[in-house]
């Protein structure tokens, strides 16, 4: 795989979480060090932004072999739907009040619910044959990232970006989808 599609697949996948971290951020209260929140924020978010890939590109390997006809469509659907969900939530905003990223048991379940769609980004790479090793690398360095930038900027840019990272995050999976789909139909001259 490309280093351009592990780089724009990591940024999409980033997008929940930084705009979870966004959230967060804005919510801590002023005496809060946010400088330890940011790191625990970043190595939640990013461990289990590499974890689930891994998680689904090891499930769907034990079954790539029987969809070799249809893999490329599957790889789409997934991206596509999960590009999909994205651009509905970021087009139905929501910032819950109660997010407090200083609580280890709240970054977990964040943690999970932010990384559900790399899980199916893991099995689409697997089911069109991709390693993982440098995609997981990426994809948990790049969420890390923006998960600890997205709490120091919470407080400053408030709803701007964590409105808008969340729909650009899903029109890039959705656009990774279809380039998967066009290389593949494209390569077997279809």
């Amino acid at each position: 795989m490309d280093p351009v599609t592990i780089a724009l697949t990591a940024i999409a996948l980033a997008m929940d979480s930084f705009s979870v971290s966004i959230c967060g951020g804005s919510l801590l209260s002023p005496d809060c060090q946010r400088a330890r929140v940011a790191g625990q924020t970043g190595l939640i978010m990013g461990g289990f932004q590499a974890a689930m890939p891994l998680t689904g590109w090891l499930g769907a390997g034990l079954l790539s072999h029987r969809f070799a006809a249809v893999d490329h469509w599957i790889a789409f659907g997934l991206l596509a739907f999960i590009g999909g969900r994205m651009v509905y939530e970021a087009l139905h905003p929501a910032c819950d009040s109660s997010i407090n990223l200083s609580h280890w048991s709240t970054l977990a379940v964040l943690g999970v619910a932010t990384s559900i769609d790399a899980l199916a980004v893991g099995m689409s790479y697997a089911f069109v044959g991709y390693a993982i090793l440098v995609p997981i690398l990426v994809i948990g360095l790049v969420a890390f990232s923006f998960s600890y930038m997205g709490v120091l900027l919470g407080a400053r840019v408030g709803t701007l970006l964590r409105d808008r990272a969340p729909l650009l995050g899903g029109l890039l999976l959705i656009a990774l989808g279809a380039r998967i789909l066009v290389q593949h139909l494209a390569a077997t001259g279809v």
